[in-house]
């Protein structure tokens, strides 16, 4: 496996800001309905990212490169609305554990659509990030299958195909500001109608309970659109330099690790020993995933 650490930092720097990006949109769950929300979250960033395109030249997708940006905007479109939908019945945890589930599918689905040969190391890792999970969203209890974490699974799934189809795309010619801002200005147009006919049947652009001014919601609006840009740019540069999407997949859970320190900053939340057991475990297996090949191949040179 490639021993090259930049694919991990920008990884790193990405699902860091997708954390922020869960953040805010559970704040702004608060101000406005699911389908107005989703159109932001991919209207915003994509004008920002578009413009960026503009300012650096113009590049408009052709037939080759449409393909995989068609797919993945109707992904991300389903990806963001059962992920909204979750964090409006859900903690931000809660939300962000099920949308994390996204990584588990990434190699079957590269092994299924591309034939991607499934590393061993990868799957010992993504089996213990999947045990960190299952801690996670644990309770004495058990795991009760309701329908909003059902929901939450449907994210993590569409998740899932939108990253293997990033993984693809970024290998083209195409740079990142075109990658993904075309894609999320088509899943901004994808979404439109129904949040057009969302507004015109509440009256109002917000709903009623809003908390918030408006100087508020446009500095939460515009944390929102920032954080989504620096995760789409930063994942796509981790994908042009790593060898398949299923070697990052670990690294996708650390999202869930800044998600808890959101958690407990801002909604109050206090780290069960479940809890605590998950997180350990998936930086056990991130850290594992990160450093063992470059740790065996030192070792191999040392022992030629």
């Amino acid at each position: 496996m490639p021993t090259d650490l930049r694919p991990v930092l920008f990884m790193l720097i990405s699902t860091l800001s997708l954390s922020l990006n869960g953040l805010m949109g559970k704040l702004l769950t608060d101000s406005f309905s699911i389908e107005v929300l989703g159109f932001l979250r991919f209207f915003l960033p994509a004008t920002i990212m578009l413009l960026m395109l503009k300012a650096s030249g113009w590049v408009v997708p052709n037939k080759h490169n449409s393909r995989p940006i068609i797919i993945r905007a109707l992904c991300v479109v389903g990806s963001q609305l059962c992920f909204l939908a979750t964090l409006n019945n859900l903690t931000l945890v809660e939300s962000v554990v099920l949308f994390s589930t996204g990584p588990l599918f990434i190699p079957v689905l590269e092994k299924l659509m591309y034939r991607t040969p499934i590393q061993g190391i990868t799957l010992m890792c993504l089996t213990m990030t999947f045990c960190g999970v299952l801690l996670q969203a644990g309770n004495p209890a058990g795991i009760e299958l309701r329908p909003e974490l059902l929901v939450g699974l449907a994210a993590g799934g569409f998740n899932a195909l939108s990253q293997v189809t990033l993984f693809k795309g970024a290998k083209s010619d195409l740079p990142p500001a075109a990658l993904n801002g075309w894609c999320f200005m088509l899943a901004a147009f994808i979404i439109l109608p129904v949040a057009t006919i969302k507004v015109f049947s509440a009256g109002s652009l917000l709903v009623a309970s809003n908390p918030f001014d408006s100087n508020t919601l446009m500095v939460l609006l515009a944390t929102l659109a920032i954080s989504i840009v620096s995760t789409q740019m930063f994942r796509a540069k981790a994908y042009k330099l790593a060898f398949s999407g299923s070697q990052l997949a670990p690294l996708i859970f650390t999202n869930l690790l800044f998600a808890l320190i959101w958690q407990v900053s801002f909604f109050d939340e206090t780290l069960s020993i479940n809890k605590v057991a998950g997180i350990s475990l998936i930086a056990l297996a991130t850290a594992i995933n990160t450093f063992a090949p470059k740790w065996l191949q030192q070792h191999r040179a040392a022992a030629h």
